[in-house]
């Protein structure tokens, strides 16, 4: 199948439709036909986790920020952004953003940090997202709030949103030179390791002192904590094992636990990787992107450089390796995981399914709806493996009309305990609220999954919807993003 015989969601009329679209994928996607309202919808109701109540299964996922100051503290437009996390009704917020622990640590350079001197600012995000929130539904009982705690790692850009600055824990035979010169890359040593886990405590400690209820240590999408997973070629007390691989985790909830009493955390978690992909040159014309296809991978047989591929063949990947890190995450008392794919750096189609590539990526190899059947499945199979943890799931926006009915069967059925929003937030944050309430969908405001809000960034630019969000489409960055896209050449 090629990206012309993908067909658009938003063309299938019925739940019937889409359940038909789904026979004809193979794919066994549950999907309900009725919406259930108010305190009968599965969606509506509470779940107990720790001492909280959580007020229903909708969850804002953490997503990187490009709107920050250069001094780490948010700006108007990343407060706007906050309050709209808190106008939509979701009872979870699981970051709302990406936060580093450090300015070298920062994906670019207007990501916020959370250190003494912007500690007040990320307080105040947290306040206008409860105040808001409070507007819209008319108190904040059962509202949780998580800050997503991170180092970029390999795809470090701290100073110059041109120029990555990588800091890796392993060289790695596919990606290095890939994302900058092979040259630039700093390999870190176990006492840099130690330092680093040291600003992750005292960042955590701060999160606690601001009235977050928990700190999401992130483990995904390529970045340090996903790459400690990865590191089977590394020597010493950091790689290799399973035990050294998760010494990291380890150490950083033994401080946590030791400077920040009585603060929950989970772990944001890539549950498997896939080989890089790039566009299939073959395929690629002067008007439009080939569709994504692996790197050669001959070379780097075994393949000990991912987190669940097959060594011996690495177009294959499986669970087990994320069932023995939540295991250990399990007995060191960590509750509630986000479950997530890959990494939208290095194969965007696996991480976030879409129609439409960012600048740097390429056609979908594959109908996006497999892609959404992928993520389910790995929470869902994930959740039968431990049915006392707590799992929200993500990949959900490409589903767009029939995201509601899907989100209400798979909570329904046990897949999974929340339903994770991430891009649609941008563009129609205020969805949850809608169902909750009986209001009809907004169908105009649902995320098409064009890609701007990567592409934008990817280029620069601040972070934002600017097909569907006034604010951003009226924004002078609008017709930069034309130029980009045209020179791109994504159709």
């Amino acid at each position: 199948m090629k990206f012309g015989d993908f067909v658009k969601v938003k063309g299938l009329e019925s739940a019937a439709g889409f359940r038909d679209n789904l026979q004809r994928l193979g794919l066994g996607m549950p999907c309900d036909d009725e919406m259930a309202l108010g305190a009968a919808s599965p969606l509506a109701q509470p779940l107990q986790v720790h001492d909280w109540t959580i007020g229903n299964r909708w969850c804002v996922q953490p997503m990187e920020g490009w709107d920050g100051l250069a001094d780490g503290r948010p700006s108007e437009n990343t407060l706007r952004r906050w309050r709209h996390f808190g106008a939509s009704g979701a009872k979870l917020v699981w970051g709302g953003e990406a936060v580093a622990v450090r300015h070298a640590g920062r994906a670019n350079p207007q990501q916020l940090i959370l250190n003494e001197h912007t500690q007040g600012d990320i307080a105040r995000l947290r306040d206008e997202l409860v105040a808001e929130h409070r507007r819209a539904m008319g108190s904040d009982a059962g509202l949780v709030i998580g800050l997503q705690l991170t180092h970029s790692g390999r795809f470090c850009k701290p100073n110059d949103p041109a120029r990555m600055e990588p800091q890796v824990l392993f060289h790695h035979p596919l990606l290095d030179g890939r994302f900058g010169p092979a040259e630039r890359i700093r390999v870190m040593q176990d006492g840099d390791i130690r330092a680093l886990i040291d600003d992750f405590v005292a960042a955590a400690r701060r999160a606690r002192d601001i009235g977050f209820d928990f700190v999401d240590l992130k483990h995904c999408h390529g970045y340090l904590g996903h790459e400690f997973l990865a590191a089977k070629t590394r020597p010493g007390d950091f790689g290799g094992s399973l035990e050294n691989r998760t010494r990291f985790l380890r150490e950083l909830v033994a401080g946590i636990r030791a400077e920040a009493p009585g603060l929950e955390m989970g772990v944001r978690l890539s549950a498997f990787d896939f080989l890089p992909y790039r566009a299939d040159p073959t395929r690629s014309t002067p008007d439009l992107l080939g569709p994504g296809v692996p790197v050669d991978h001959g070379s780097a047989l075994p393949y000990r450089y991912g987190f669940g591929p097959d060594e011996q063949d690495p177009t294959q990947s499986g669970l087990d390796e994320a069932a023995g890190f939540i295991e250990i995450a399990r007995n060191l008392g960590i509750r509630l995981f986000n479950i997530t794919l890959g990494s939208p750096y290095y194969n965007p189609h696996l991480t976030r399914p879409a129609l439409y590539p960012p600048s740097d990526g390429y056609q979908p190899p594959e109908d996006p709806l497999v892609g959404v059947m992928r993520h389910l499945a790995a929470v869902r199979d994930l959740k039968q493996r431990f049915p006392d943890l707590v799992f929200a799931g993500s990949g959900y926006t490409y589903l767009q009309e029939f995201l509601p009915q899907v989100a209400q069967a798979v909570v329904r059925e046990g897949w999974t305990d929340f339903v994770g929003l991430g891009r649609l937030m941008l563009s129609y944050p205020e969805l949850p609220a809608d169902l909750l309430a009986g209001r009809p969908l907004q169908r105009k405001r649902l995320c098409r999954t064009f890609s701007d809000c990567t592409t934008a960034p990817r280029n620069g630019m601040v972070s934002g919807c600017y097909p569907m969000d006034a604010h951003y489409k009226k924004s002078p960055e609008m017709a930069r993003l034309t130029l980009v896209k045209k020179a791109a050449r994504l159709a």
